[in-house]
């Protein structure tokens, strides 16, 4: 051990030399302010030898000296911000895993926010999401472990297991007295990026859950087999607890649907971080009306995405503000095989908004609340015109009897009839001997995934007023112009 360390202390002198080797290259010999800067390097160097030497030597328990060097990193990195991590070989190696292919553990994006573990949102479909983990959760514990003063890659590396392994997640939620705990069942959490669905035949539904190596790819296939069935005279892109990903794939598919314009800008320390991305002229013409909805959980890249469309006029934002993550991560490879996660650079939206902590406000703000499951055939209760005794026959109906006969019975008959056609009415007389009623889970579980999916949009209030706006954006441009004529 003691060996050990004499060669990681005259490592530590070489790198030292080798240091201001470059910074007295880089001009700082000829000014005296940076000959100071350069000599402060070389004693807070010096002092972090002093202090690995103490520890090493006069510790009450021997330490592998590669693990204190980490730990050092680690702090060092970690106190720059919440997304700037060391890395070790193991934890790089996955990193491209996960923007590759896929991984096994419960399927939940964390940072640190306000010196706490938080959830950035689950992924859609996995044991996180599916257990009720939700955006804005913040993590007490990882089994027994405490998460005080837990970086998010410590984290990641203590939630991710074996396929059919258990975690217990301890979790504190806004609005809860207590404590709540998750036992989760660790699964593999594929990439598949991109859901879509038509929606009411003329209107076009596409999800991304995160931005992966191919969702550019996997957008522009979905949007083309979208088109192929029919025209679409609309778009919804959905974009809600997507904690994002790969600043290139933002980029690409808010290029999909501009055709100039700038994407977004980024401005670093180094010339080389200052890049405007702009947006190319598409083969495809696609000038539909677009809502994009996002919410809390929209983080980083979506808002990239969010914003570029907004700025640019070319989509309406519904939802509630997002997330607020307004840094740019590059990652750079260590000759060891580990690797940094540096925040490099602040990215901004084409009209120079930063969006930072602040997010990206909807046009239409509105809160998520599913609508209610309505059983089959559920006949409504509410007094309409028709119900009224008396009421005035609509002229162009077909035969006089029917309406007639209409009018004869009174108001109360006729809510009494619809009072006898609901569901809930008469279910006890219907179930004979021998009769088995089906099971509820059974039947959900004949339903494929695909099915499932679209009841629940089906009962999702956001995504019904997105069907909305968009069916009625003829009508809202007419007004704007005066009218189909364009007259007032």
């Amino acid at each position: 051990m003691r060996f050990l360390m004499k060669r990681l202390i005259t490592g530590l002198f070489t790198i030292l030399l080798v240091l201001v080797a470059v910074l007295l290259a880089n001009g700082y010999s000829g000014d005296a302010k940076d000959n100071k800067d350069a000599d402060d390097v070389y004693r807070n160097i010096e002092l972090f030898t002093e202090v690995l030497r103490q520890v090493e030597e006069n510790y009450v328990e021997p330490q592998e000296t590669k693990k204190l060097i980490e730990g050092a990193i680690k702090g060092m990195l970690q106190s720059l911000d919440p997304h700037s991590t060391y890395m070790t070989k193991e934890e790089h190696d996955d990193l491209r895993v996960e923007t590759q292919g896929s991984f096994t553990g419960v399927g939940m994006q964390i940072t640190v926010k306000d010196d706490v573990l938080t959830v950035i949102s689950p992924i859609e479909d996995t044991p996180a999401y599916k257990a009720g983990i939700k955006s804005g959760d913040r993590i007490l514990k990882i089994d027994d472990k405490t998460t005080i003063d837990m970086t998010s890659t410590e984290a990641v590396k203590l939630i991710r297991g074996p396929k059919g392994s258990t975690v217990k997640i301890t979790i504190s939620r806004k609005g809860v007295d207590k404590p709540l705990v998750f036992n989760l069942i660790r699964d593999v959490i594929p990439l598949q990026s991109i859901r879509s669905y038509r929606l009411d035949h003329e209107i076009g539904y596409v999800r991304i859950k995160n931005f992966q190596g191919n969702t550019t790819e996997e957008l522009l296939t979905a949007l083309e087999k979208l088109e192929k069935e029919k025209p679409l005279k609309g778009l919804i892109l959905d974009l809600r607890d997507n904690p994002g990903g790969l600043l290139t794939q933002a980029i690409g598919v808010s290029d999909v649907f501009l055709e100039s314009g700038a994407i977004v800008s980024t401005k670093g320390r180094i010339k080389e971080q200052d890049i405007i991305e702009s947006a190319t002229k598409s083969p495809s013409d696609r000038k539909w009306p677009m809502i994009v909805v996002v919410s809390g959980g929209s983080a980083s890249a979506s808002e990239i995405v969010a914003g570029a469309l907004q700025d640019n006029k070319r989509a309406l934002i519904l939802g509630t503000k997002t997330f607020g993550k307004g840094s740019v991560q590059t990652i750079v490879p260590l000759s060891d095989g580990s690797g940094l996660r540096l925040t490099s650079a602040r990215y901004y939206t084409p009209s120079g908004r930063s969006i930072q902590v602040s997010g990206i406000d909807p046009d239409i703000e509105l809160e998520y609340a599913p609508v209610e499951e309505k059983e089959e055939d559920e006949v409504s209760l509410l007094m309409r015109e028709e119900d009224l005794d008396n009421h005035m026959i609509n002229e162009n109906e077909d035969t006089q009897d029917a309406t007639i006969d209409t009018k004869k019975e009174s108001a109360p008959d006729r809510l009494k009839q619809k009072i006898e056609k609901s569901p809930g009415k008469g279910k006890e007389e219907e179930k004979g001997e021998g009769v088995k009623e089906k099971d509820p889970a059974n039947a959900r579980e004949e339903k494929d995934d695909d099915t499932l999916y679209m009841e629940r949009l089906d009962r999702d209030n956001q995504i019904r007023m997105a069907v909305q706006v968009l069916k009625s954006w003829g009508v809202i441009q007419q007004i704007e112009s005066g009218g189909p004529s364009g007259k007032p």
